[in-house]
């Protein structure tokens, strides 16, 4: 059976003054209302106040945000269109913060009906029957979000409804619309209905959503029963050009009152916040680190090499900066040093461990590797241009030129990189350059002595021997 996805892991507990049957629900003057009026009304409250109600979406301010709160505020249903990874399904988690954060039901009705406005069968009866009296709970806005990931094998059952044969079997007759177990769309009433991956909906499972989505009702096997539906039924979709796999017949694009593309991060600040955000970095990672993860994956994303109707997810730049913090405790576990503290010799782990992770095109075979350490390195030197320049970083060559060659890799702890160079005032430029202060524990000061050694043999100032897991910038 389908189960709705809960946003939250612990709901809260309703305020005890808050009505507990219809009667006192009717006195306190609430009325009905419904979801997507519910959504409107709340989107244009926090706009006035000047709150942020997309909390934890970067990089889409001016461009699909303003889309999907028109959309919203037309009351339309939304398919959001791009590539993966792109925080479609994020961004769709968010409206649950545009609902009420509590709201009224009937206590023990199969769907989340409203005490006023009762809807199936059974909820009619006890309404009839009980009057005022009907019995009242409330419901969090975090139990209703329901999501649902498009796969071959759905079944109309289970997006829409169907008999229930241990209903019959307790003797209802089966035309009895009481004996219709209910599928996942309206157990969703009153609330928001999230698919992703649309197009792998077999196209008869998308034409059972047509009457929900324009006449907002439900037909399950014949029966004449008709819910009149109270749902904001958004999706998400690869392009068509990308996916194989399916497409959303033309009957329910057209019932989508938006589509809205999204795309990846437009600037490198956008890029690097969203790392920040999102990635779980179990050593200390500096911000010139981070950026040359920023701008590899920005590159990936415009190489001929890479197949981009796949797209480069961005899911791929927190992975990477995840595998740099990664190799950098286990350097510290190997040598001792505390704290773990990325450097340069950590990014060589991204290629070889998110190598999986990116299509190629079909003339690429066997050039996987080159075109991954090429565009890091570009990824390096571009950074350590924007950030070292104007320093005139010749002593620091000349020193390892003349006796003081550097030696780095996983096992090579940061004092001793540190203890191969003589005191020279242009590391502690180049310190400064990368936020490092002088009170910082050595792991960082090695970050940025190795960062300038690597642009000093990128810009072919220095040569740079590797053996295993040992490389010497001499």
């Amino acid at each position: 059976m389908l189960t709705s996805v809960e946003v939250v892991n612990a709901v809260p507990t309703p305020a005890p003054s808050l009505p507990r049957t219809a009667g006192e629900l009717r006195a306190a003057g609430h009325l009905p209302r419904p979801v997507k009026a519910e959504l409107r009304d709340n989107l244009v409250a926090a706009l006035r106040a000047g709150a942020d109600p997309w909390p934890g979406i970067v990089g889409f301010d001016r461009t699909v945000l303003p889309q999907l709160e028109r959309a919203l505020l037309a009351g339309h249903d939304v398919v959001l269109l791009g590539e993966r990874g792109q925080g479609k399904t994020r961004l769709l988690r968010t409206l649950v913060g545009l609902l009420d954060e509590w709201t009224p039901v009937i206590e023990g009705a199969e769907l989340a009906e409203h005490p006023l406005e009762p809807i199936t069968p059974a909820s009619l009866r006890r309404a009839a029957e009980l009057g005022d009296e009907l019995p009242v709970t409330w419901l969090h806005r975090s139990q209703r979000y329901t999501e649902k990931l498009a796969t071959p094998d759905t079944s109309v059952g289970d997006l829409i409804g169907d008999v229930d044969p241990v209903k019959v079997a307790e003797g209802r007759a089966l035309g009895d619309p009481e004996t219709i177990h209910f599928g996942l769309v309206p157990r969703a009433h009153r609330g928001l209905v999230a698919i992703n991956e649309l197009p792998d909906l077999a196209e008869r499972i998308q034409v059972s959503l047509l009457n929900v989505m324009e006449e907002r009702d439900i037909q399950v096997r014949g029966y004449t029963l008709r819910l009149p539906l109270d749902v904001l039924l958004v999706a998400t979709a690869n392009p068509e050009d990308y996916t194989n796999r399916g497409r959303i017949i033309t009957p329910l694009k057209d019932r989508f009152g938006a589509e809205i593309r999204t795309h990846y991060p437009l600037e490198l600040d956008q890029e690097i916040a969203l790392v920040e955000q999102e990635a779980q970095l179990v050593a200390e990672v500096g911000e010139h680190l981070l950026e040359v993860v920023a701008r590899f994956v920005r590159y990936l994303r415009e190489s001929n090499s890479i197949d981009q109707r796949s797209g480069v997810s961005a899911r791929f730049a927190v992975a990477a900066a995840e595998t740099v913090a990664a190799a950098a405790l286990r350097r510290s576990a190997l040598t001792g040093e505390s704290p773990a503290v990325a450097r340069p010799v950590d990014l060589e782990s991204i290629p070889a461990v998110l190598r999986g992770k990116l299509e190629f095109e079909s003339g690429e075979e066997g050039r996987e590797q080159e075109v991954l350490h090429h565009l890091l390195r570009r990824s390096v030197a571009d950074t350590a241009r924007g950030r070292l320049a104007g320093l005139d970083l010749r002593s620091l060559a000349e020193a390892v030129v003349d006796g003081h060659p550097v030696a780095t890799g996983e096992r090579v702890p940061a004092a001793e990189v540190l203890a191969a160079l003589p005191e020279l005032p242009v590391l502690h430029e180049v310190a400064k350059r990368l936020d490092v202060s002088p009170g910082q524990p050595a792991g960082w000061i090695a970050s940025a002595v190795e960062f300038a050694l690597e642009f000093l043999y990128l810009s072919r100032q220095l040569g740079k021997d590797e053996e295993d897991d040992r490389a010497v910038y001499g």
